[in-house]
């Protein structure tokens, strides 16, 4: 559904949310298979362990809610690229909330953060994108996004946003020549899934999770989704009756 990448090589992929998690070694995947790579998030710190010196390595701090942090980060990326490749927007947040627990600072602080943040990247980069004529852009959701589940309150609801945002995107840009595509990890070990008090099946590491990521790209998919053993099982869930889906998701979470 998208055009195939055979090779990184001087590839310039603007990476946002590359300080740690999947993020961080989706960064240095590409930086080990020859691309350049911008590496994007709030603390410099940790983006400077994650370029660890590679020449290859532009970093361009952010604050991805901060549309002006955004515009200035792309200002100078532009400037020494002088054009974009690929654009990942892997940043994002999670909070963990139920009906009884209902917290609205904390609802709209994620909804700023998964949503409004994905938007203050399109408005900078969808120029550039268009202005080009090629080149593609990724935004990572999650399998949360599917359907409704336990203590996913607002998370599901903002992932679910970013499918349908995708899969827009994809009907406006595809015939223009530019790769978009939809990135729904099921649960991968990265700080985000560390205070999670609740099973998390088919868990796999952040770095297999880069490396399903990349496949995805390479071979031109739109729907990027891994591990597949769990997440064509939330699929199939997604399908089923109400009735039987709420029965099931109570059973198998005792939620």
């Amino acid at each position: 559904m998208n055009p195939q990448i055979s090779n990184w090589h001087d590839k310039r992929v603007w990476l946002i949310g590359a300080s740690t998690g999947i993020g961080a070694a989706t960064a240095q995947n590409l930086l080990a298979q020859g691309a350049r790579v911008a590496l994007s998030a709030r603390r410099p710190e940790l983006l400077a362990m994650v370029a660890d010196g590679h020449p290859n390595a532009l970093i361009a701090v952010l604050d991805i809610v901060d549309h002006a942090s955004v515009s200035a980060a792309h200002t100078s990326i532009m400037q020494q690229w002088q054009g974009i490749d690929l654009v990942l927007i892997i940043a994002g947040g999670y909070h963990e909330m139920r009906a009884d627990s209902f917290d609205l600072a904390a609802a709209y602080r994620l909804i700023d953060l998964n949503i409004r943040g994905a938007y203050n990247c399109l408005d900078l980069v969808l120029p550039t994108l268009l202005a080009q004529g090629n080149g593609g852009i990724g935004i990572v959701a999650s399998v949360a996004g599917y359907s409704g589940l336990p203590k996913a309150l607002i998370y599901g609801p903002t992932k679910a946003a970013l499918i349908n945002l995708c899969e827009s995107l994809y009907i406006d840009l595809h015939p223009r020549g530019i790769g978009v595509y939809l990135i729904n990890p099921g649960f991968v070990e990265t700080p985000l899934t560390a205070g999670n008090d609740f099973p998390m099946p088919a868990m796999i590491s952040a770095n297999e999770a880069a490396q399903e990521l990349l496949h995805g790209l390479e071979s031109g998919q739109f729907h990027i989704h891994f591990p597949r053993r769990f997440t064509n099982l939330l699929r199939i869930l997604r399908l089923l009756p109400y009735r039987l889906y709420f029965w099931l998701i109570h059973k198998g979470t005792g939620l």
